[in-house]
């Protein structure tokens, strides 16, 4: 999925990635861990277009602003700051998780610019990864990968096909000239002044209600319109999850919202 690159050109969470081999990673195990320490300081994440309807129960679905816009869970209205963690990096209540948090410490990436191949690579500062002594589920079987293996490389790979169609999703809505800058105002009690959040795209309502009647007929078709209508009702838990920030004394900021 075209996210774009955090720090030393690597998507948000991971900060080194390796590929995956029998040579050298032949006694390597995954264990589940119960935090999600390799989130912190993010406080929006990637969306691929099949989360949409689940997403938009728990979280604001925005698109990241620029020529590229990128879905995105809101988990905080300010940098660093995820209401529905704890500071050990847990989950306080039962939450959709999605799949970009799912599929971490794992990605496909190309190891080679002139080739489109892709490779499985793990994160090696993840602790859910490691030469674990007698716990975890075990990468390879002598040289050969386990079923664990494959089914990681299954989930990677069902990942990048949903991120295909993302990109296609949000290239329509550009070419239907959907997405506007996005703006919300807060209004605090006991503040004169409202809280302002601009920095991020949205679905402009007034243009798809404008559109003509074959251009909604093409989009519910295609299974555009109920994506289109999961984001904006996401949109209504903005006030939510700006109360629970204040609520949990992390004083928001007037501040633009993220891009991806």
């Amino acid at each position: 999925m075209a996210t774009a690159p955090a720090a030393a050109g690597l998507p948000i969470f991971y900060k080194d990635l390796v590929p995956l081999n029998s040579n050298e990673h032949a006694n390597f195990r995954t264990k589940s861990i119960d935090n999600a320490h390799f989130m912190k300081g993010h406080h929006a994440v990637p969306l691929t277009v099949e989360e949409f309807v689940m997403a938009s129960r728990f979280f604001p679905i925005i698109f990241s602003a620029g020529d590229q816009p990128v879905p995105l869970a809101l988990m905080g209205m300010n940098e660093g700051v995820n209401v529905y963690m704890d500071d050990e990096g847990k989950f306080t209540d039962p939450v959709y998780l999605p799949a970009y948090i799912r599929r971490y410490p794992f990605m496909l990436a190309k190891l080679r610019p002139d080739s489109d191949e892709l490779s499985l690579c793990f994160d090696p500062t993840s602790d859910a990864i490691g030469a674990f002594e007698g716990e975890g589920e075990a990468l390879f079987d002598g040289d050969k990968p386990t079923e664990n293996t494959q089914n990681i490389l299954k989930f990677c790979e069902d990942f990048e096909t949903a991120g295909a169609r993302t990109h296609q999703f949000v290239e329509e809505l550009n070419k239907a000239g959907l997405l506007m800058d996005g703006e919300v105002a807060i209004q605090q009690e006991g503040k004169e002044q409202p809280f302002v959040y601009r920095g991020f795209k949205m679905v402009d309502e007034d243009k798809l209600r404008d559109m003509r009647g074959d251009e909604l007929r093409k989009m519910n078709q295609n299974g555009m319109l109920p994506l289109i209508h999961a984001h904006l009702f996401s949109l209504q838990l903005m006030r939510e999850l700006f109360a629970s920030q204040v609520q949990q004394g992390k004083v928001p900021q007037a501040v633009e919202l993220p891009t991806a």
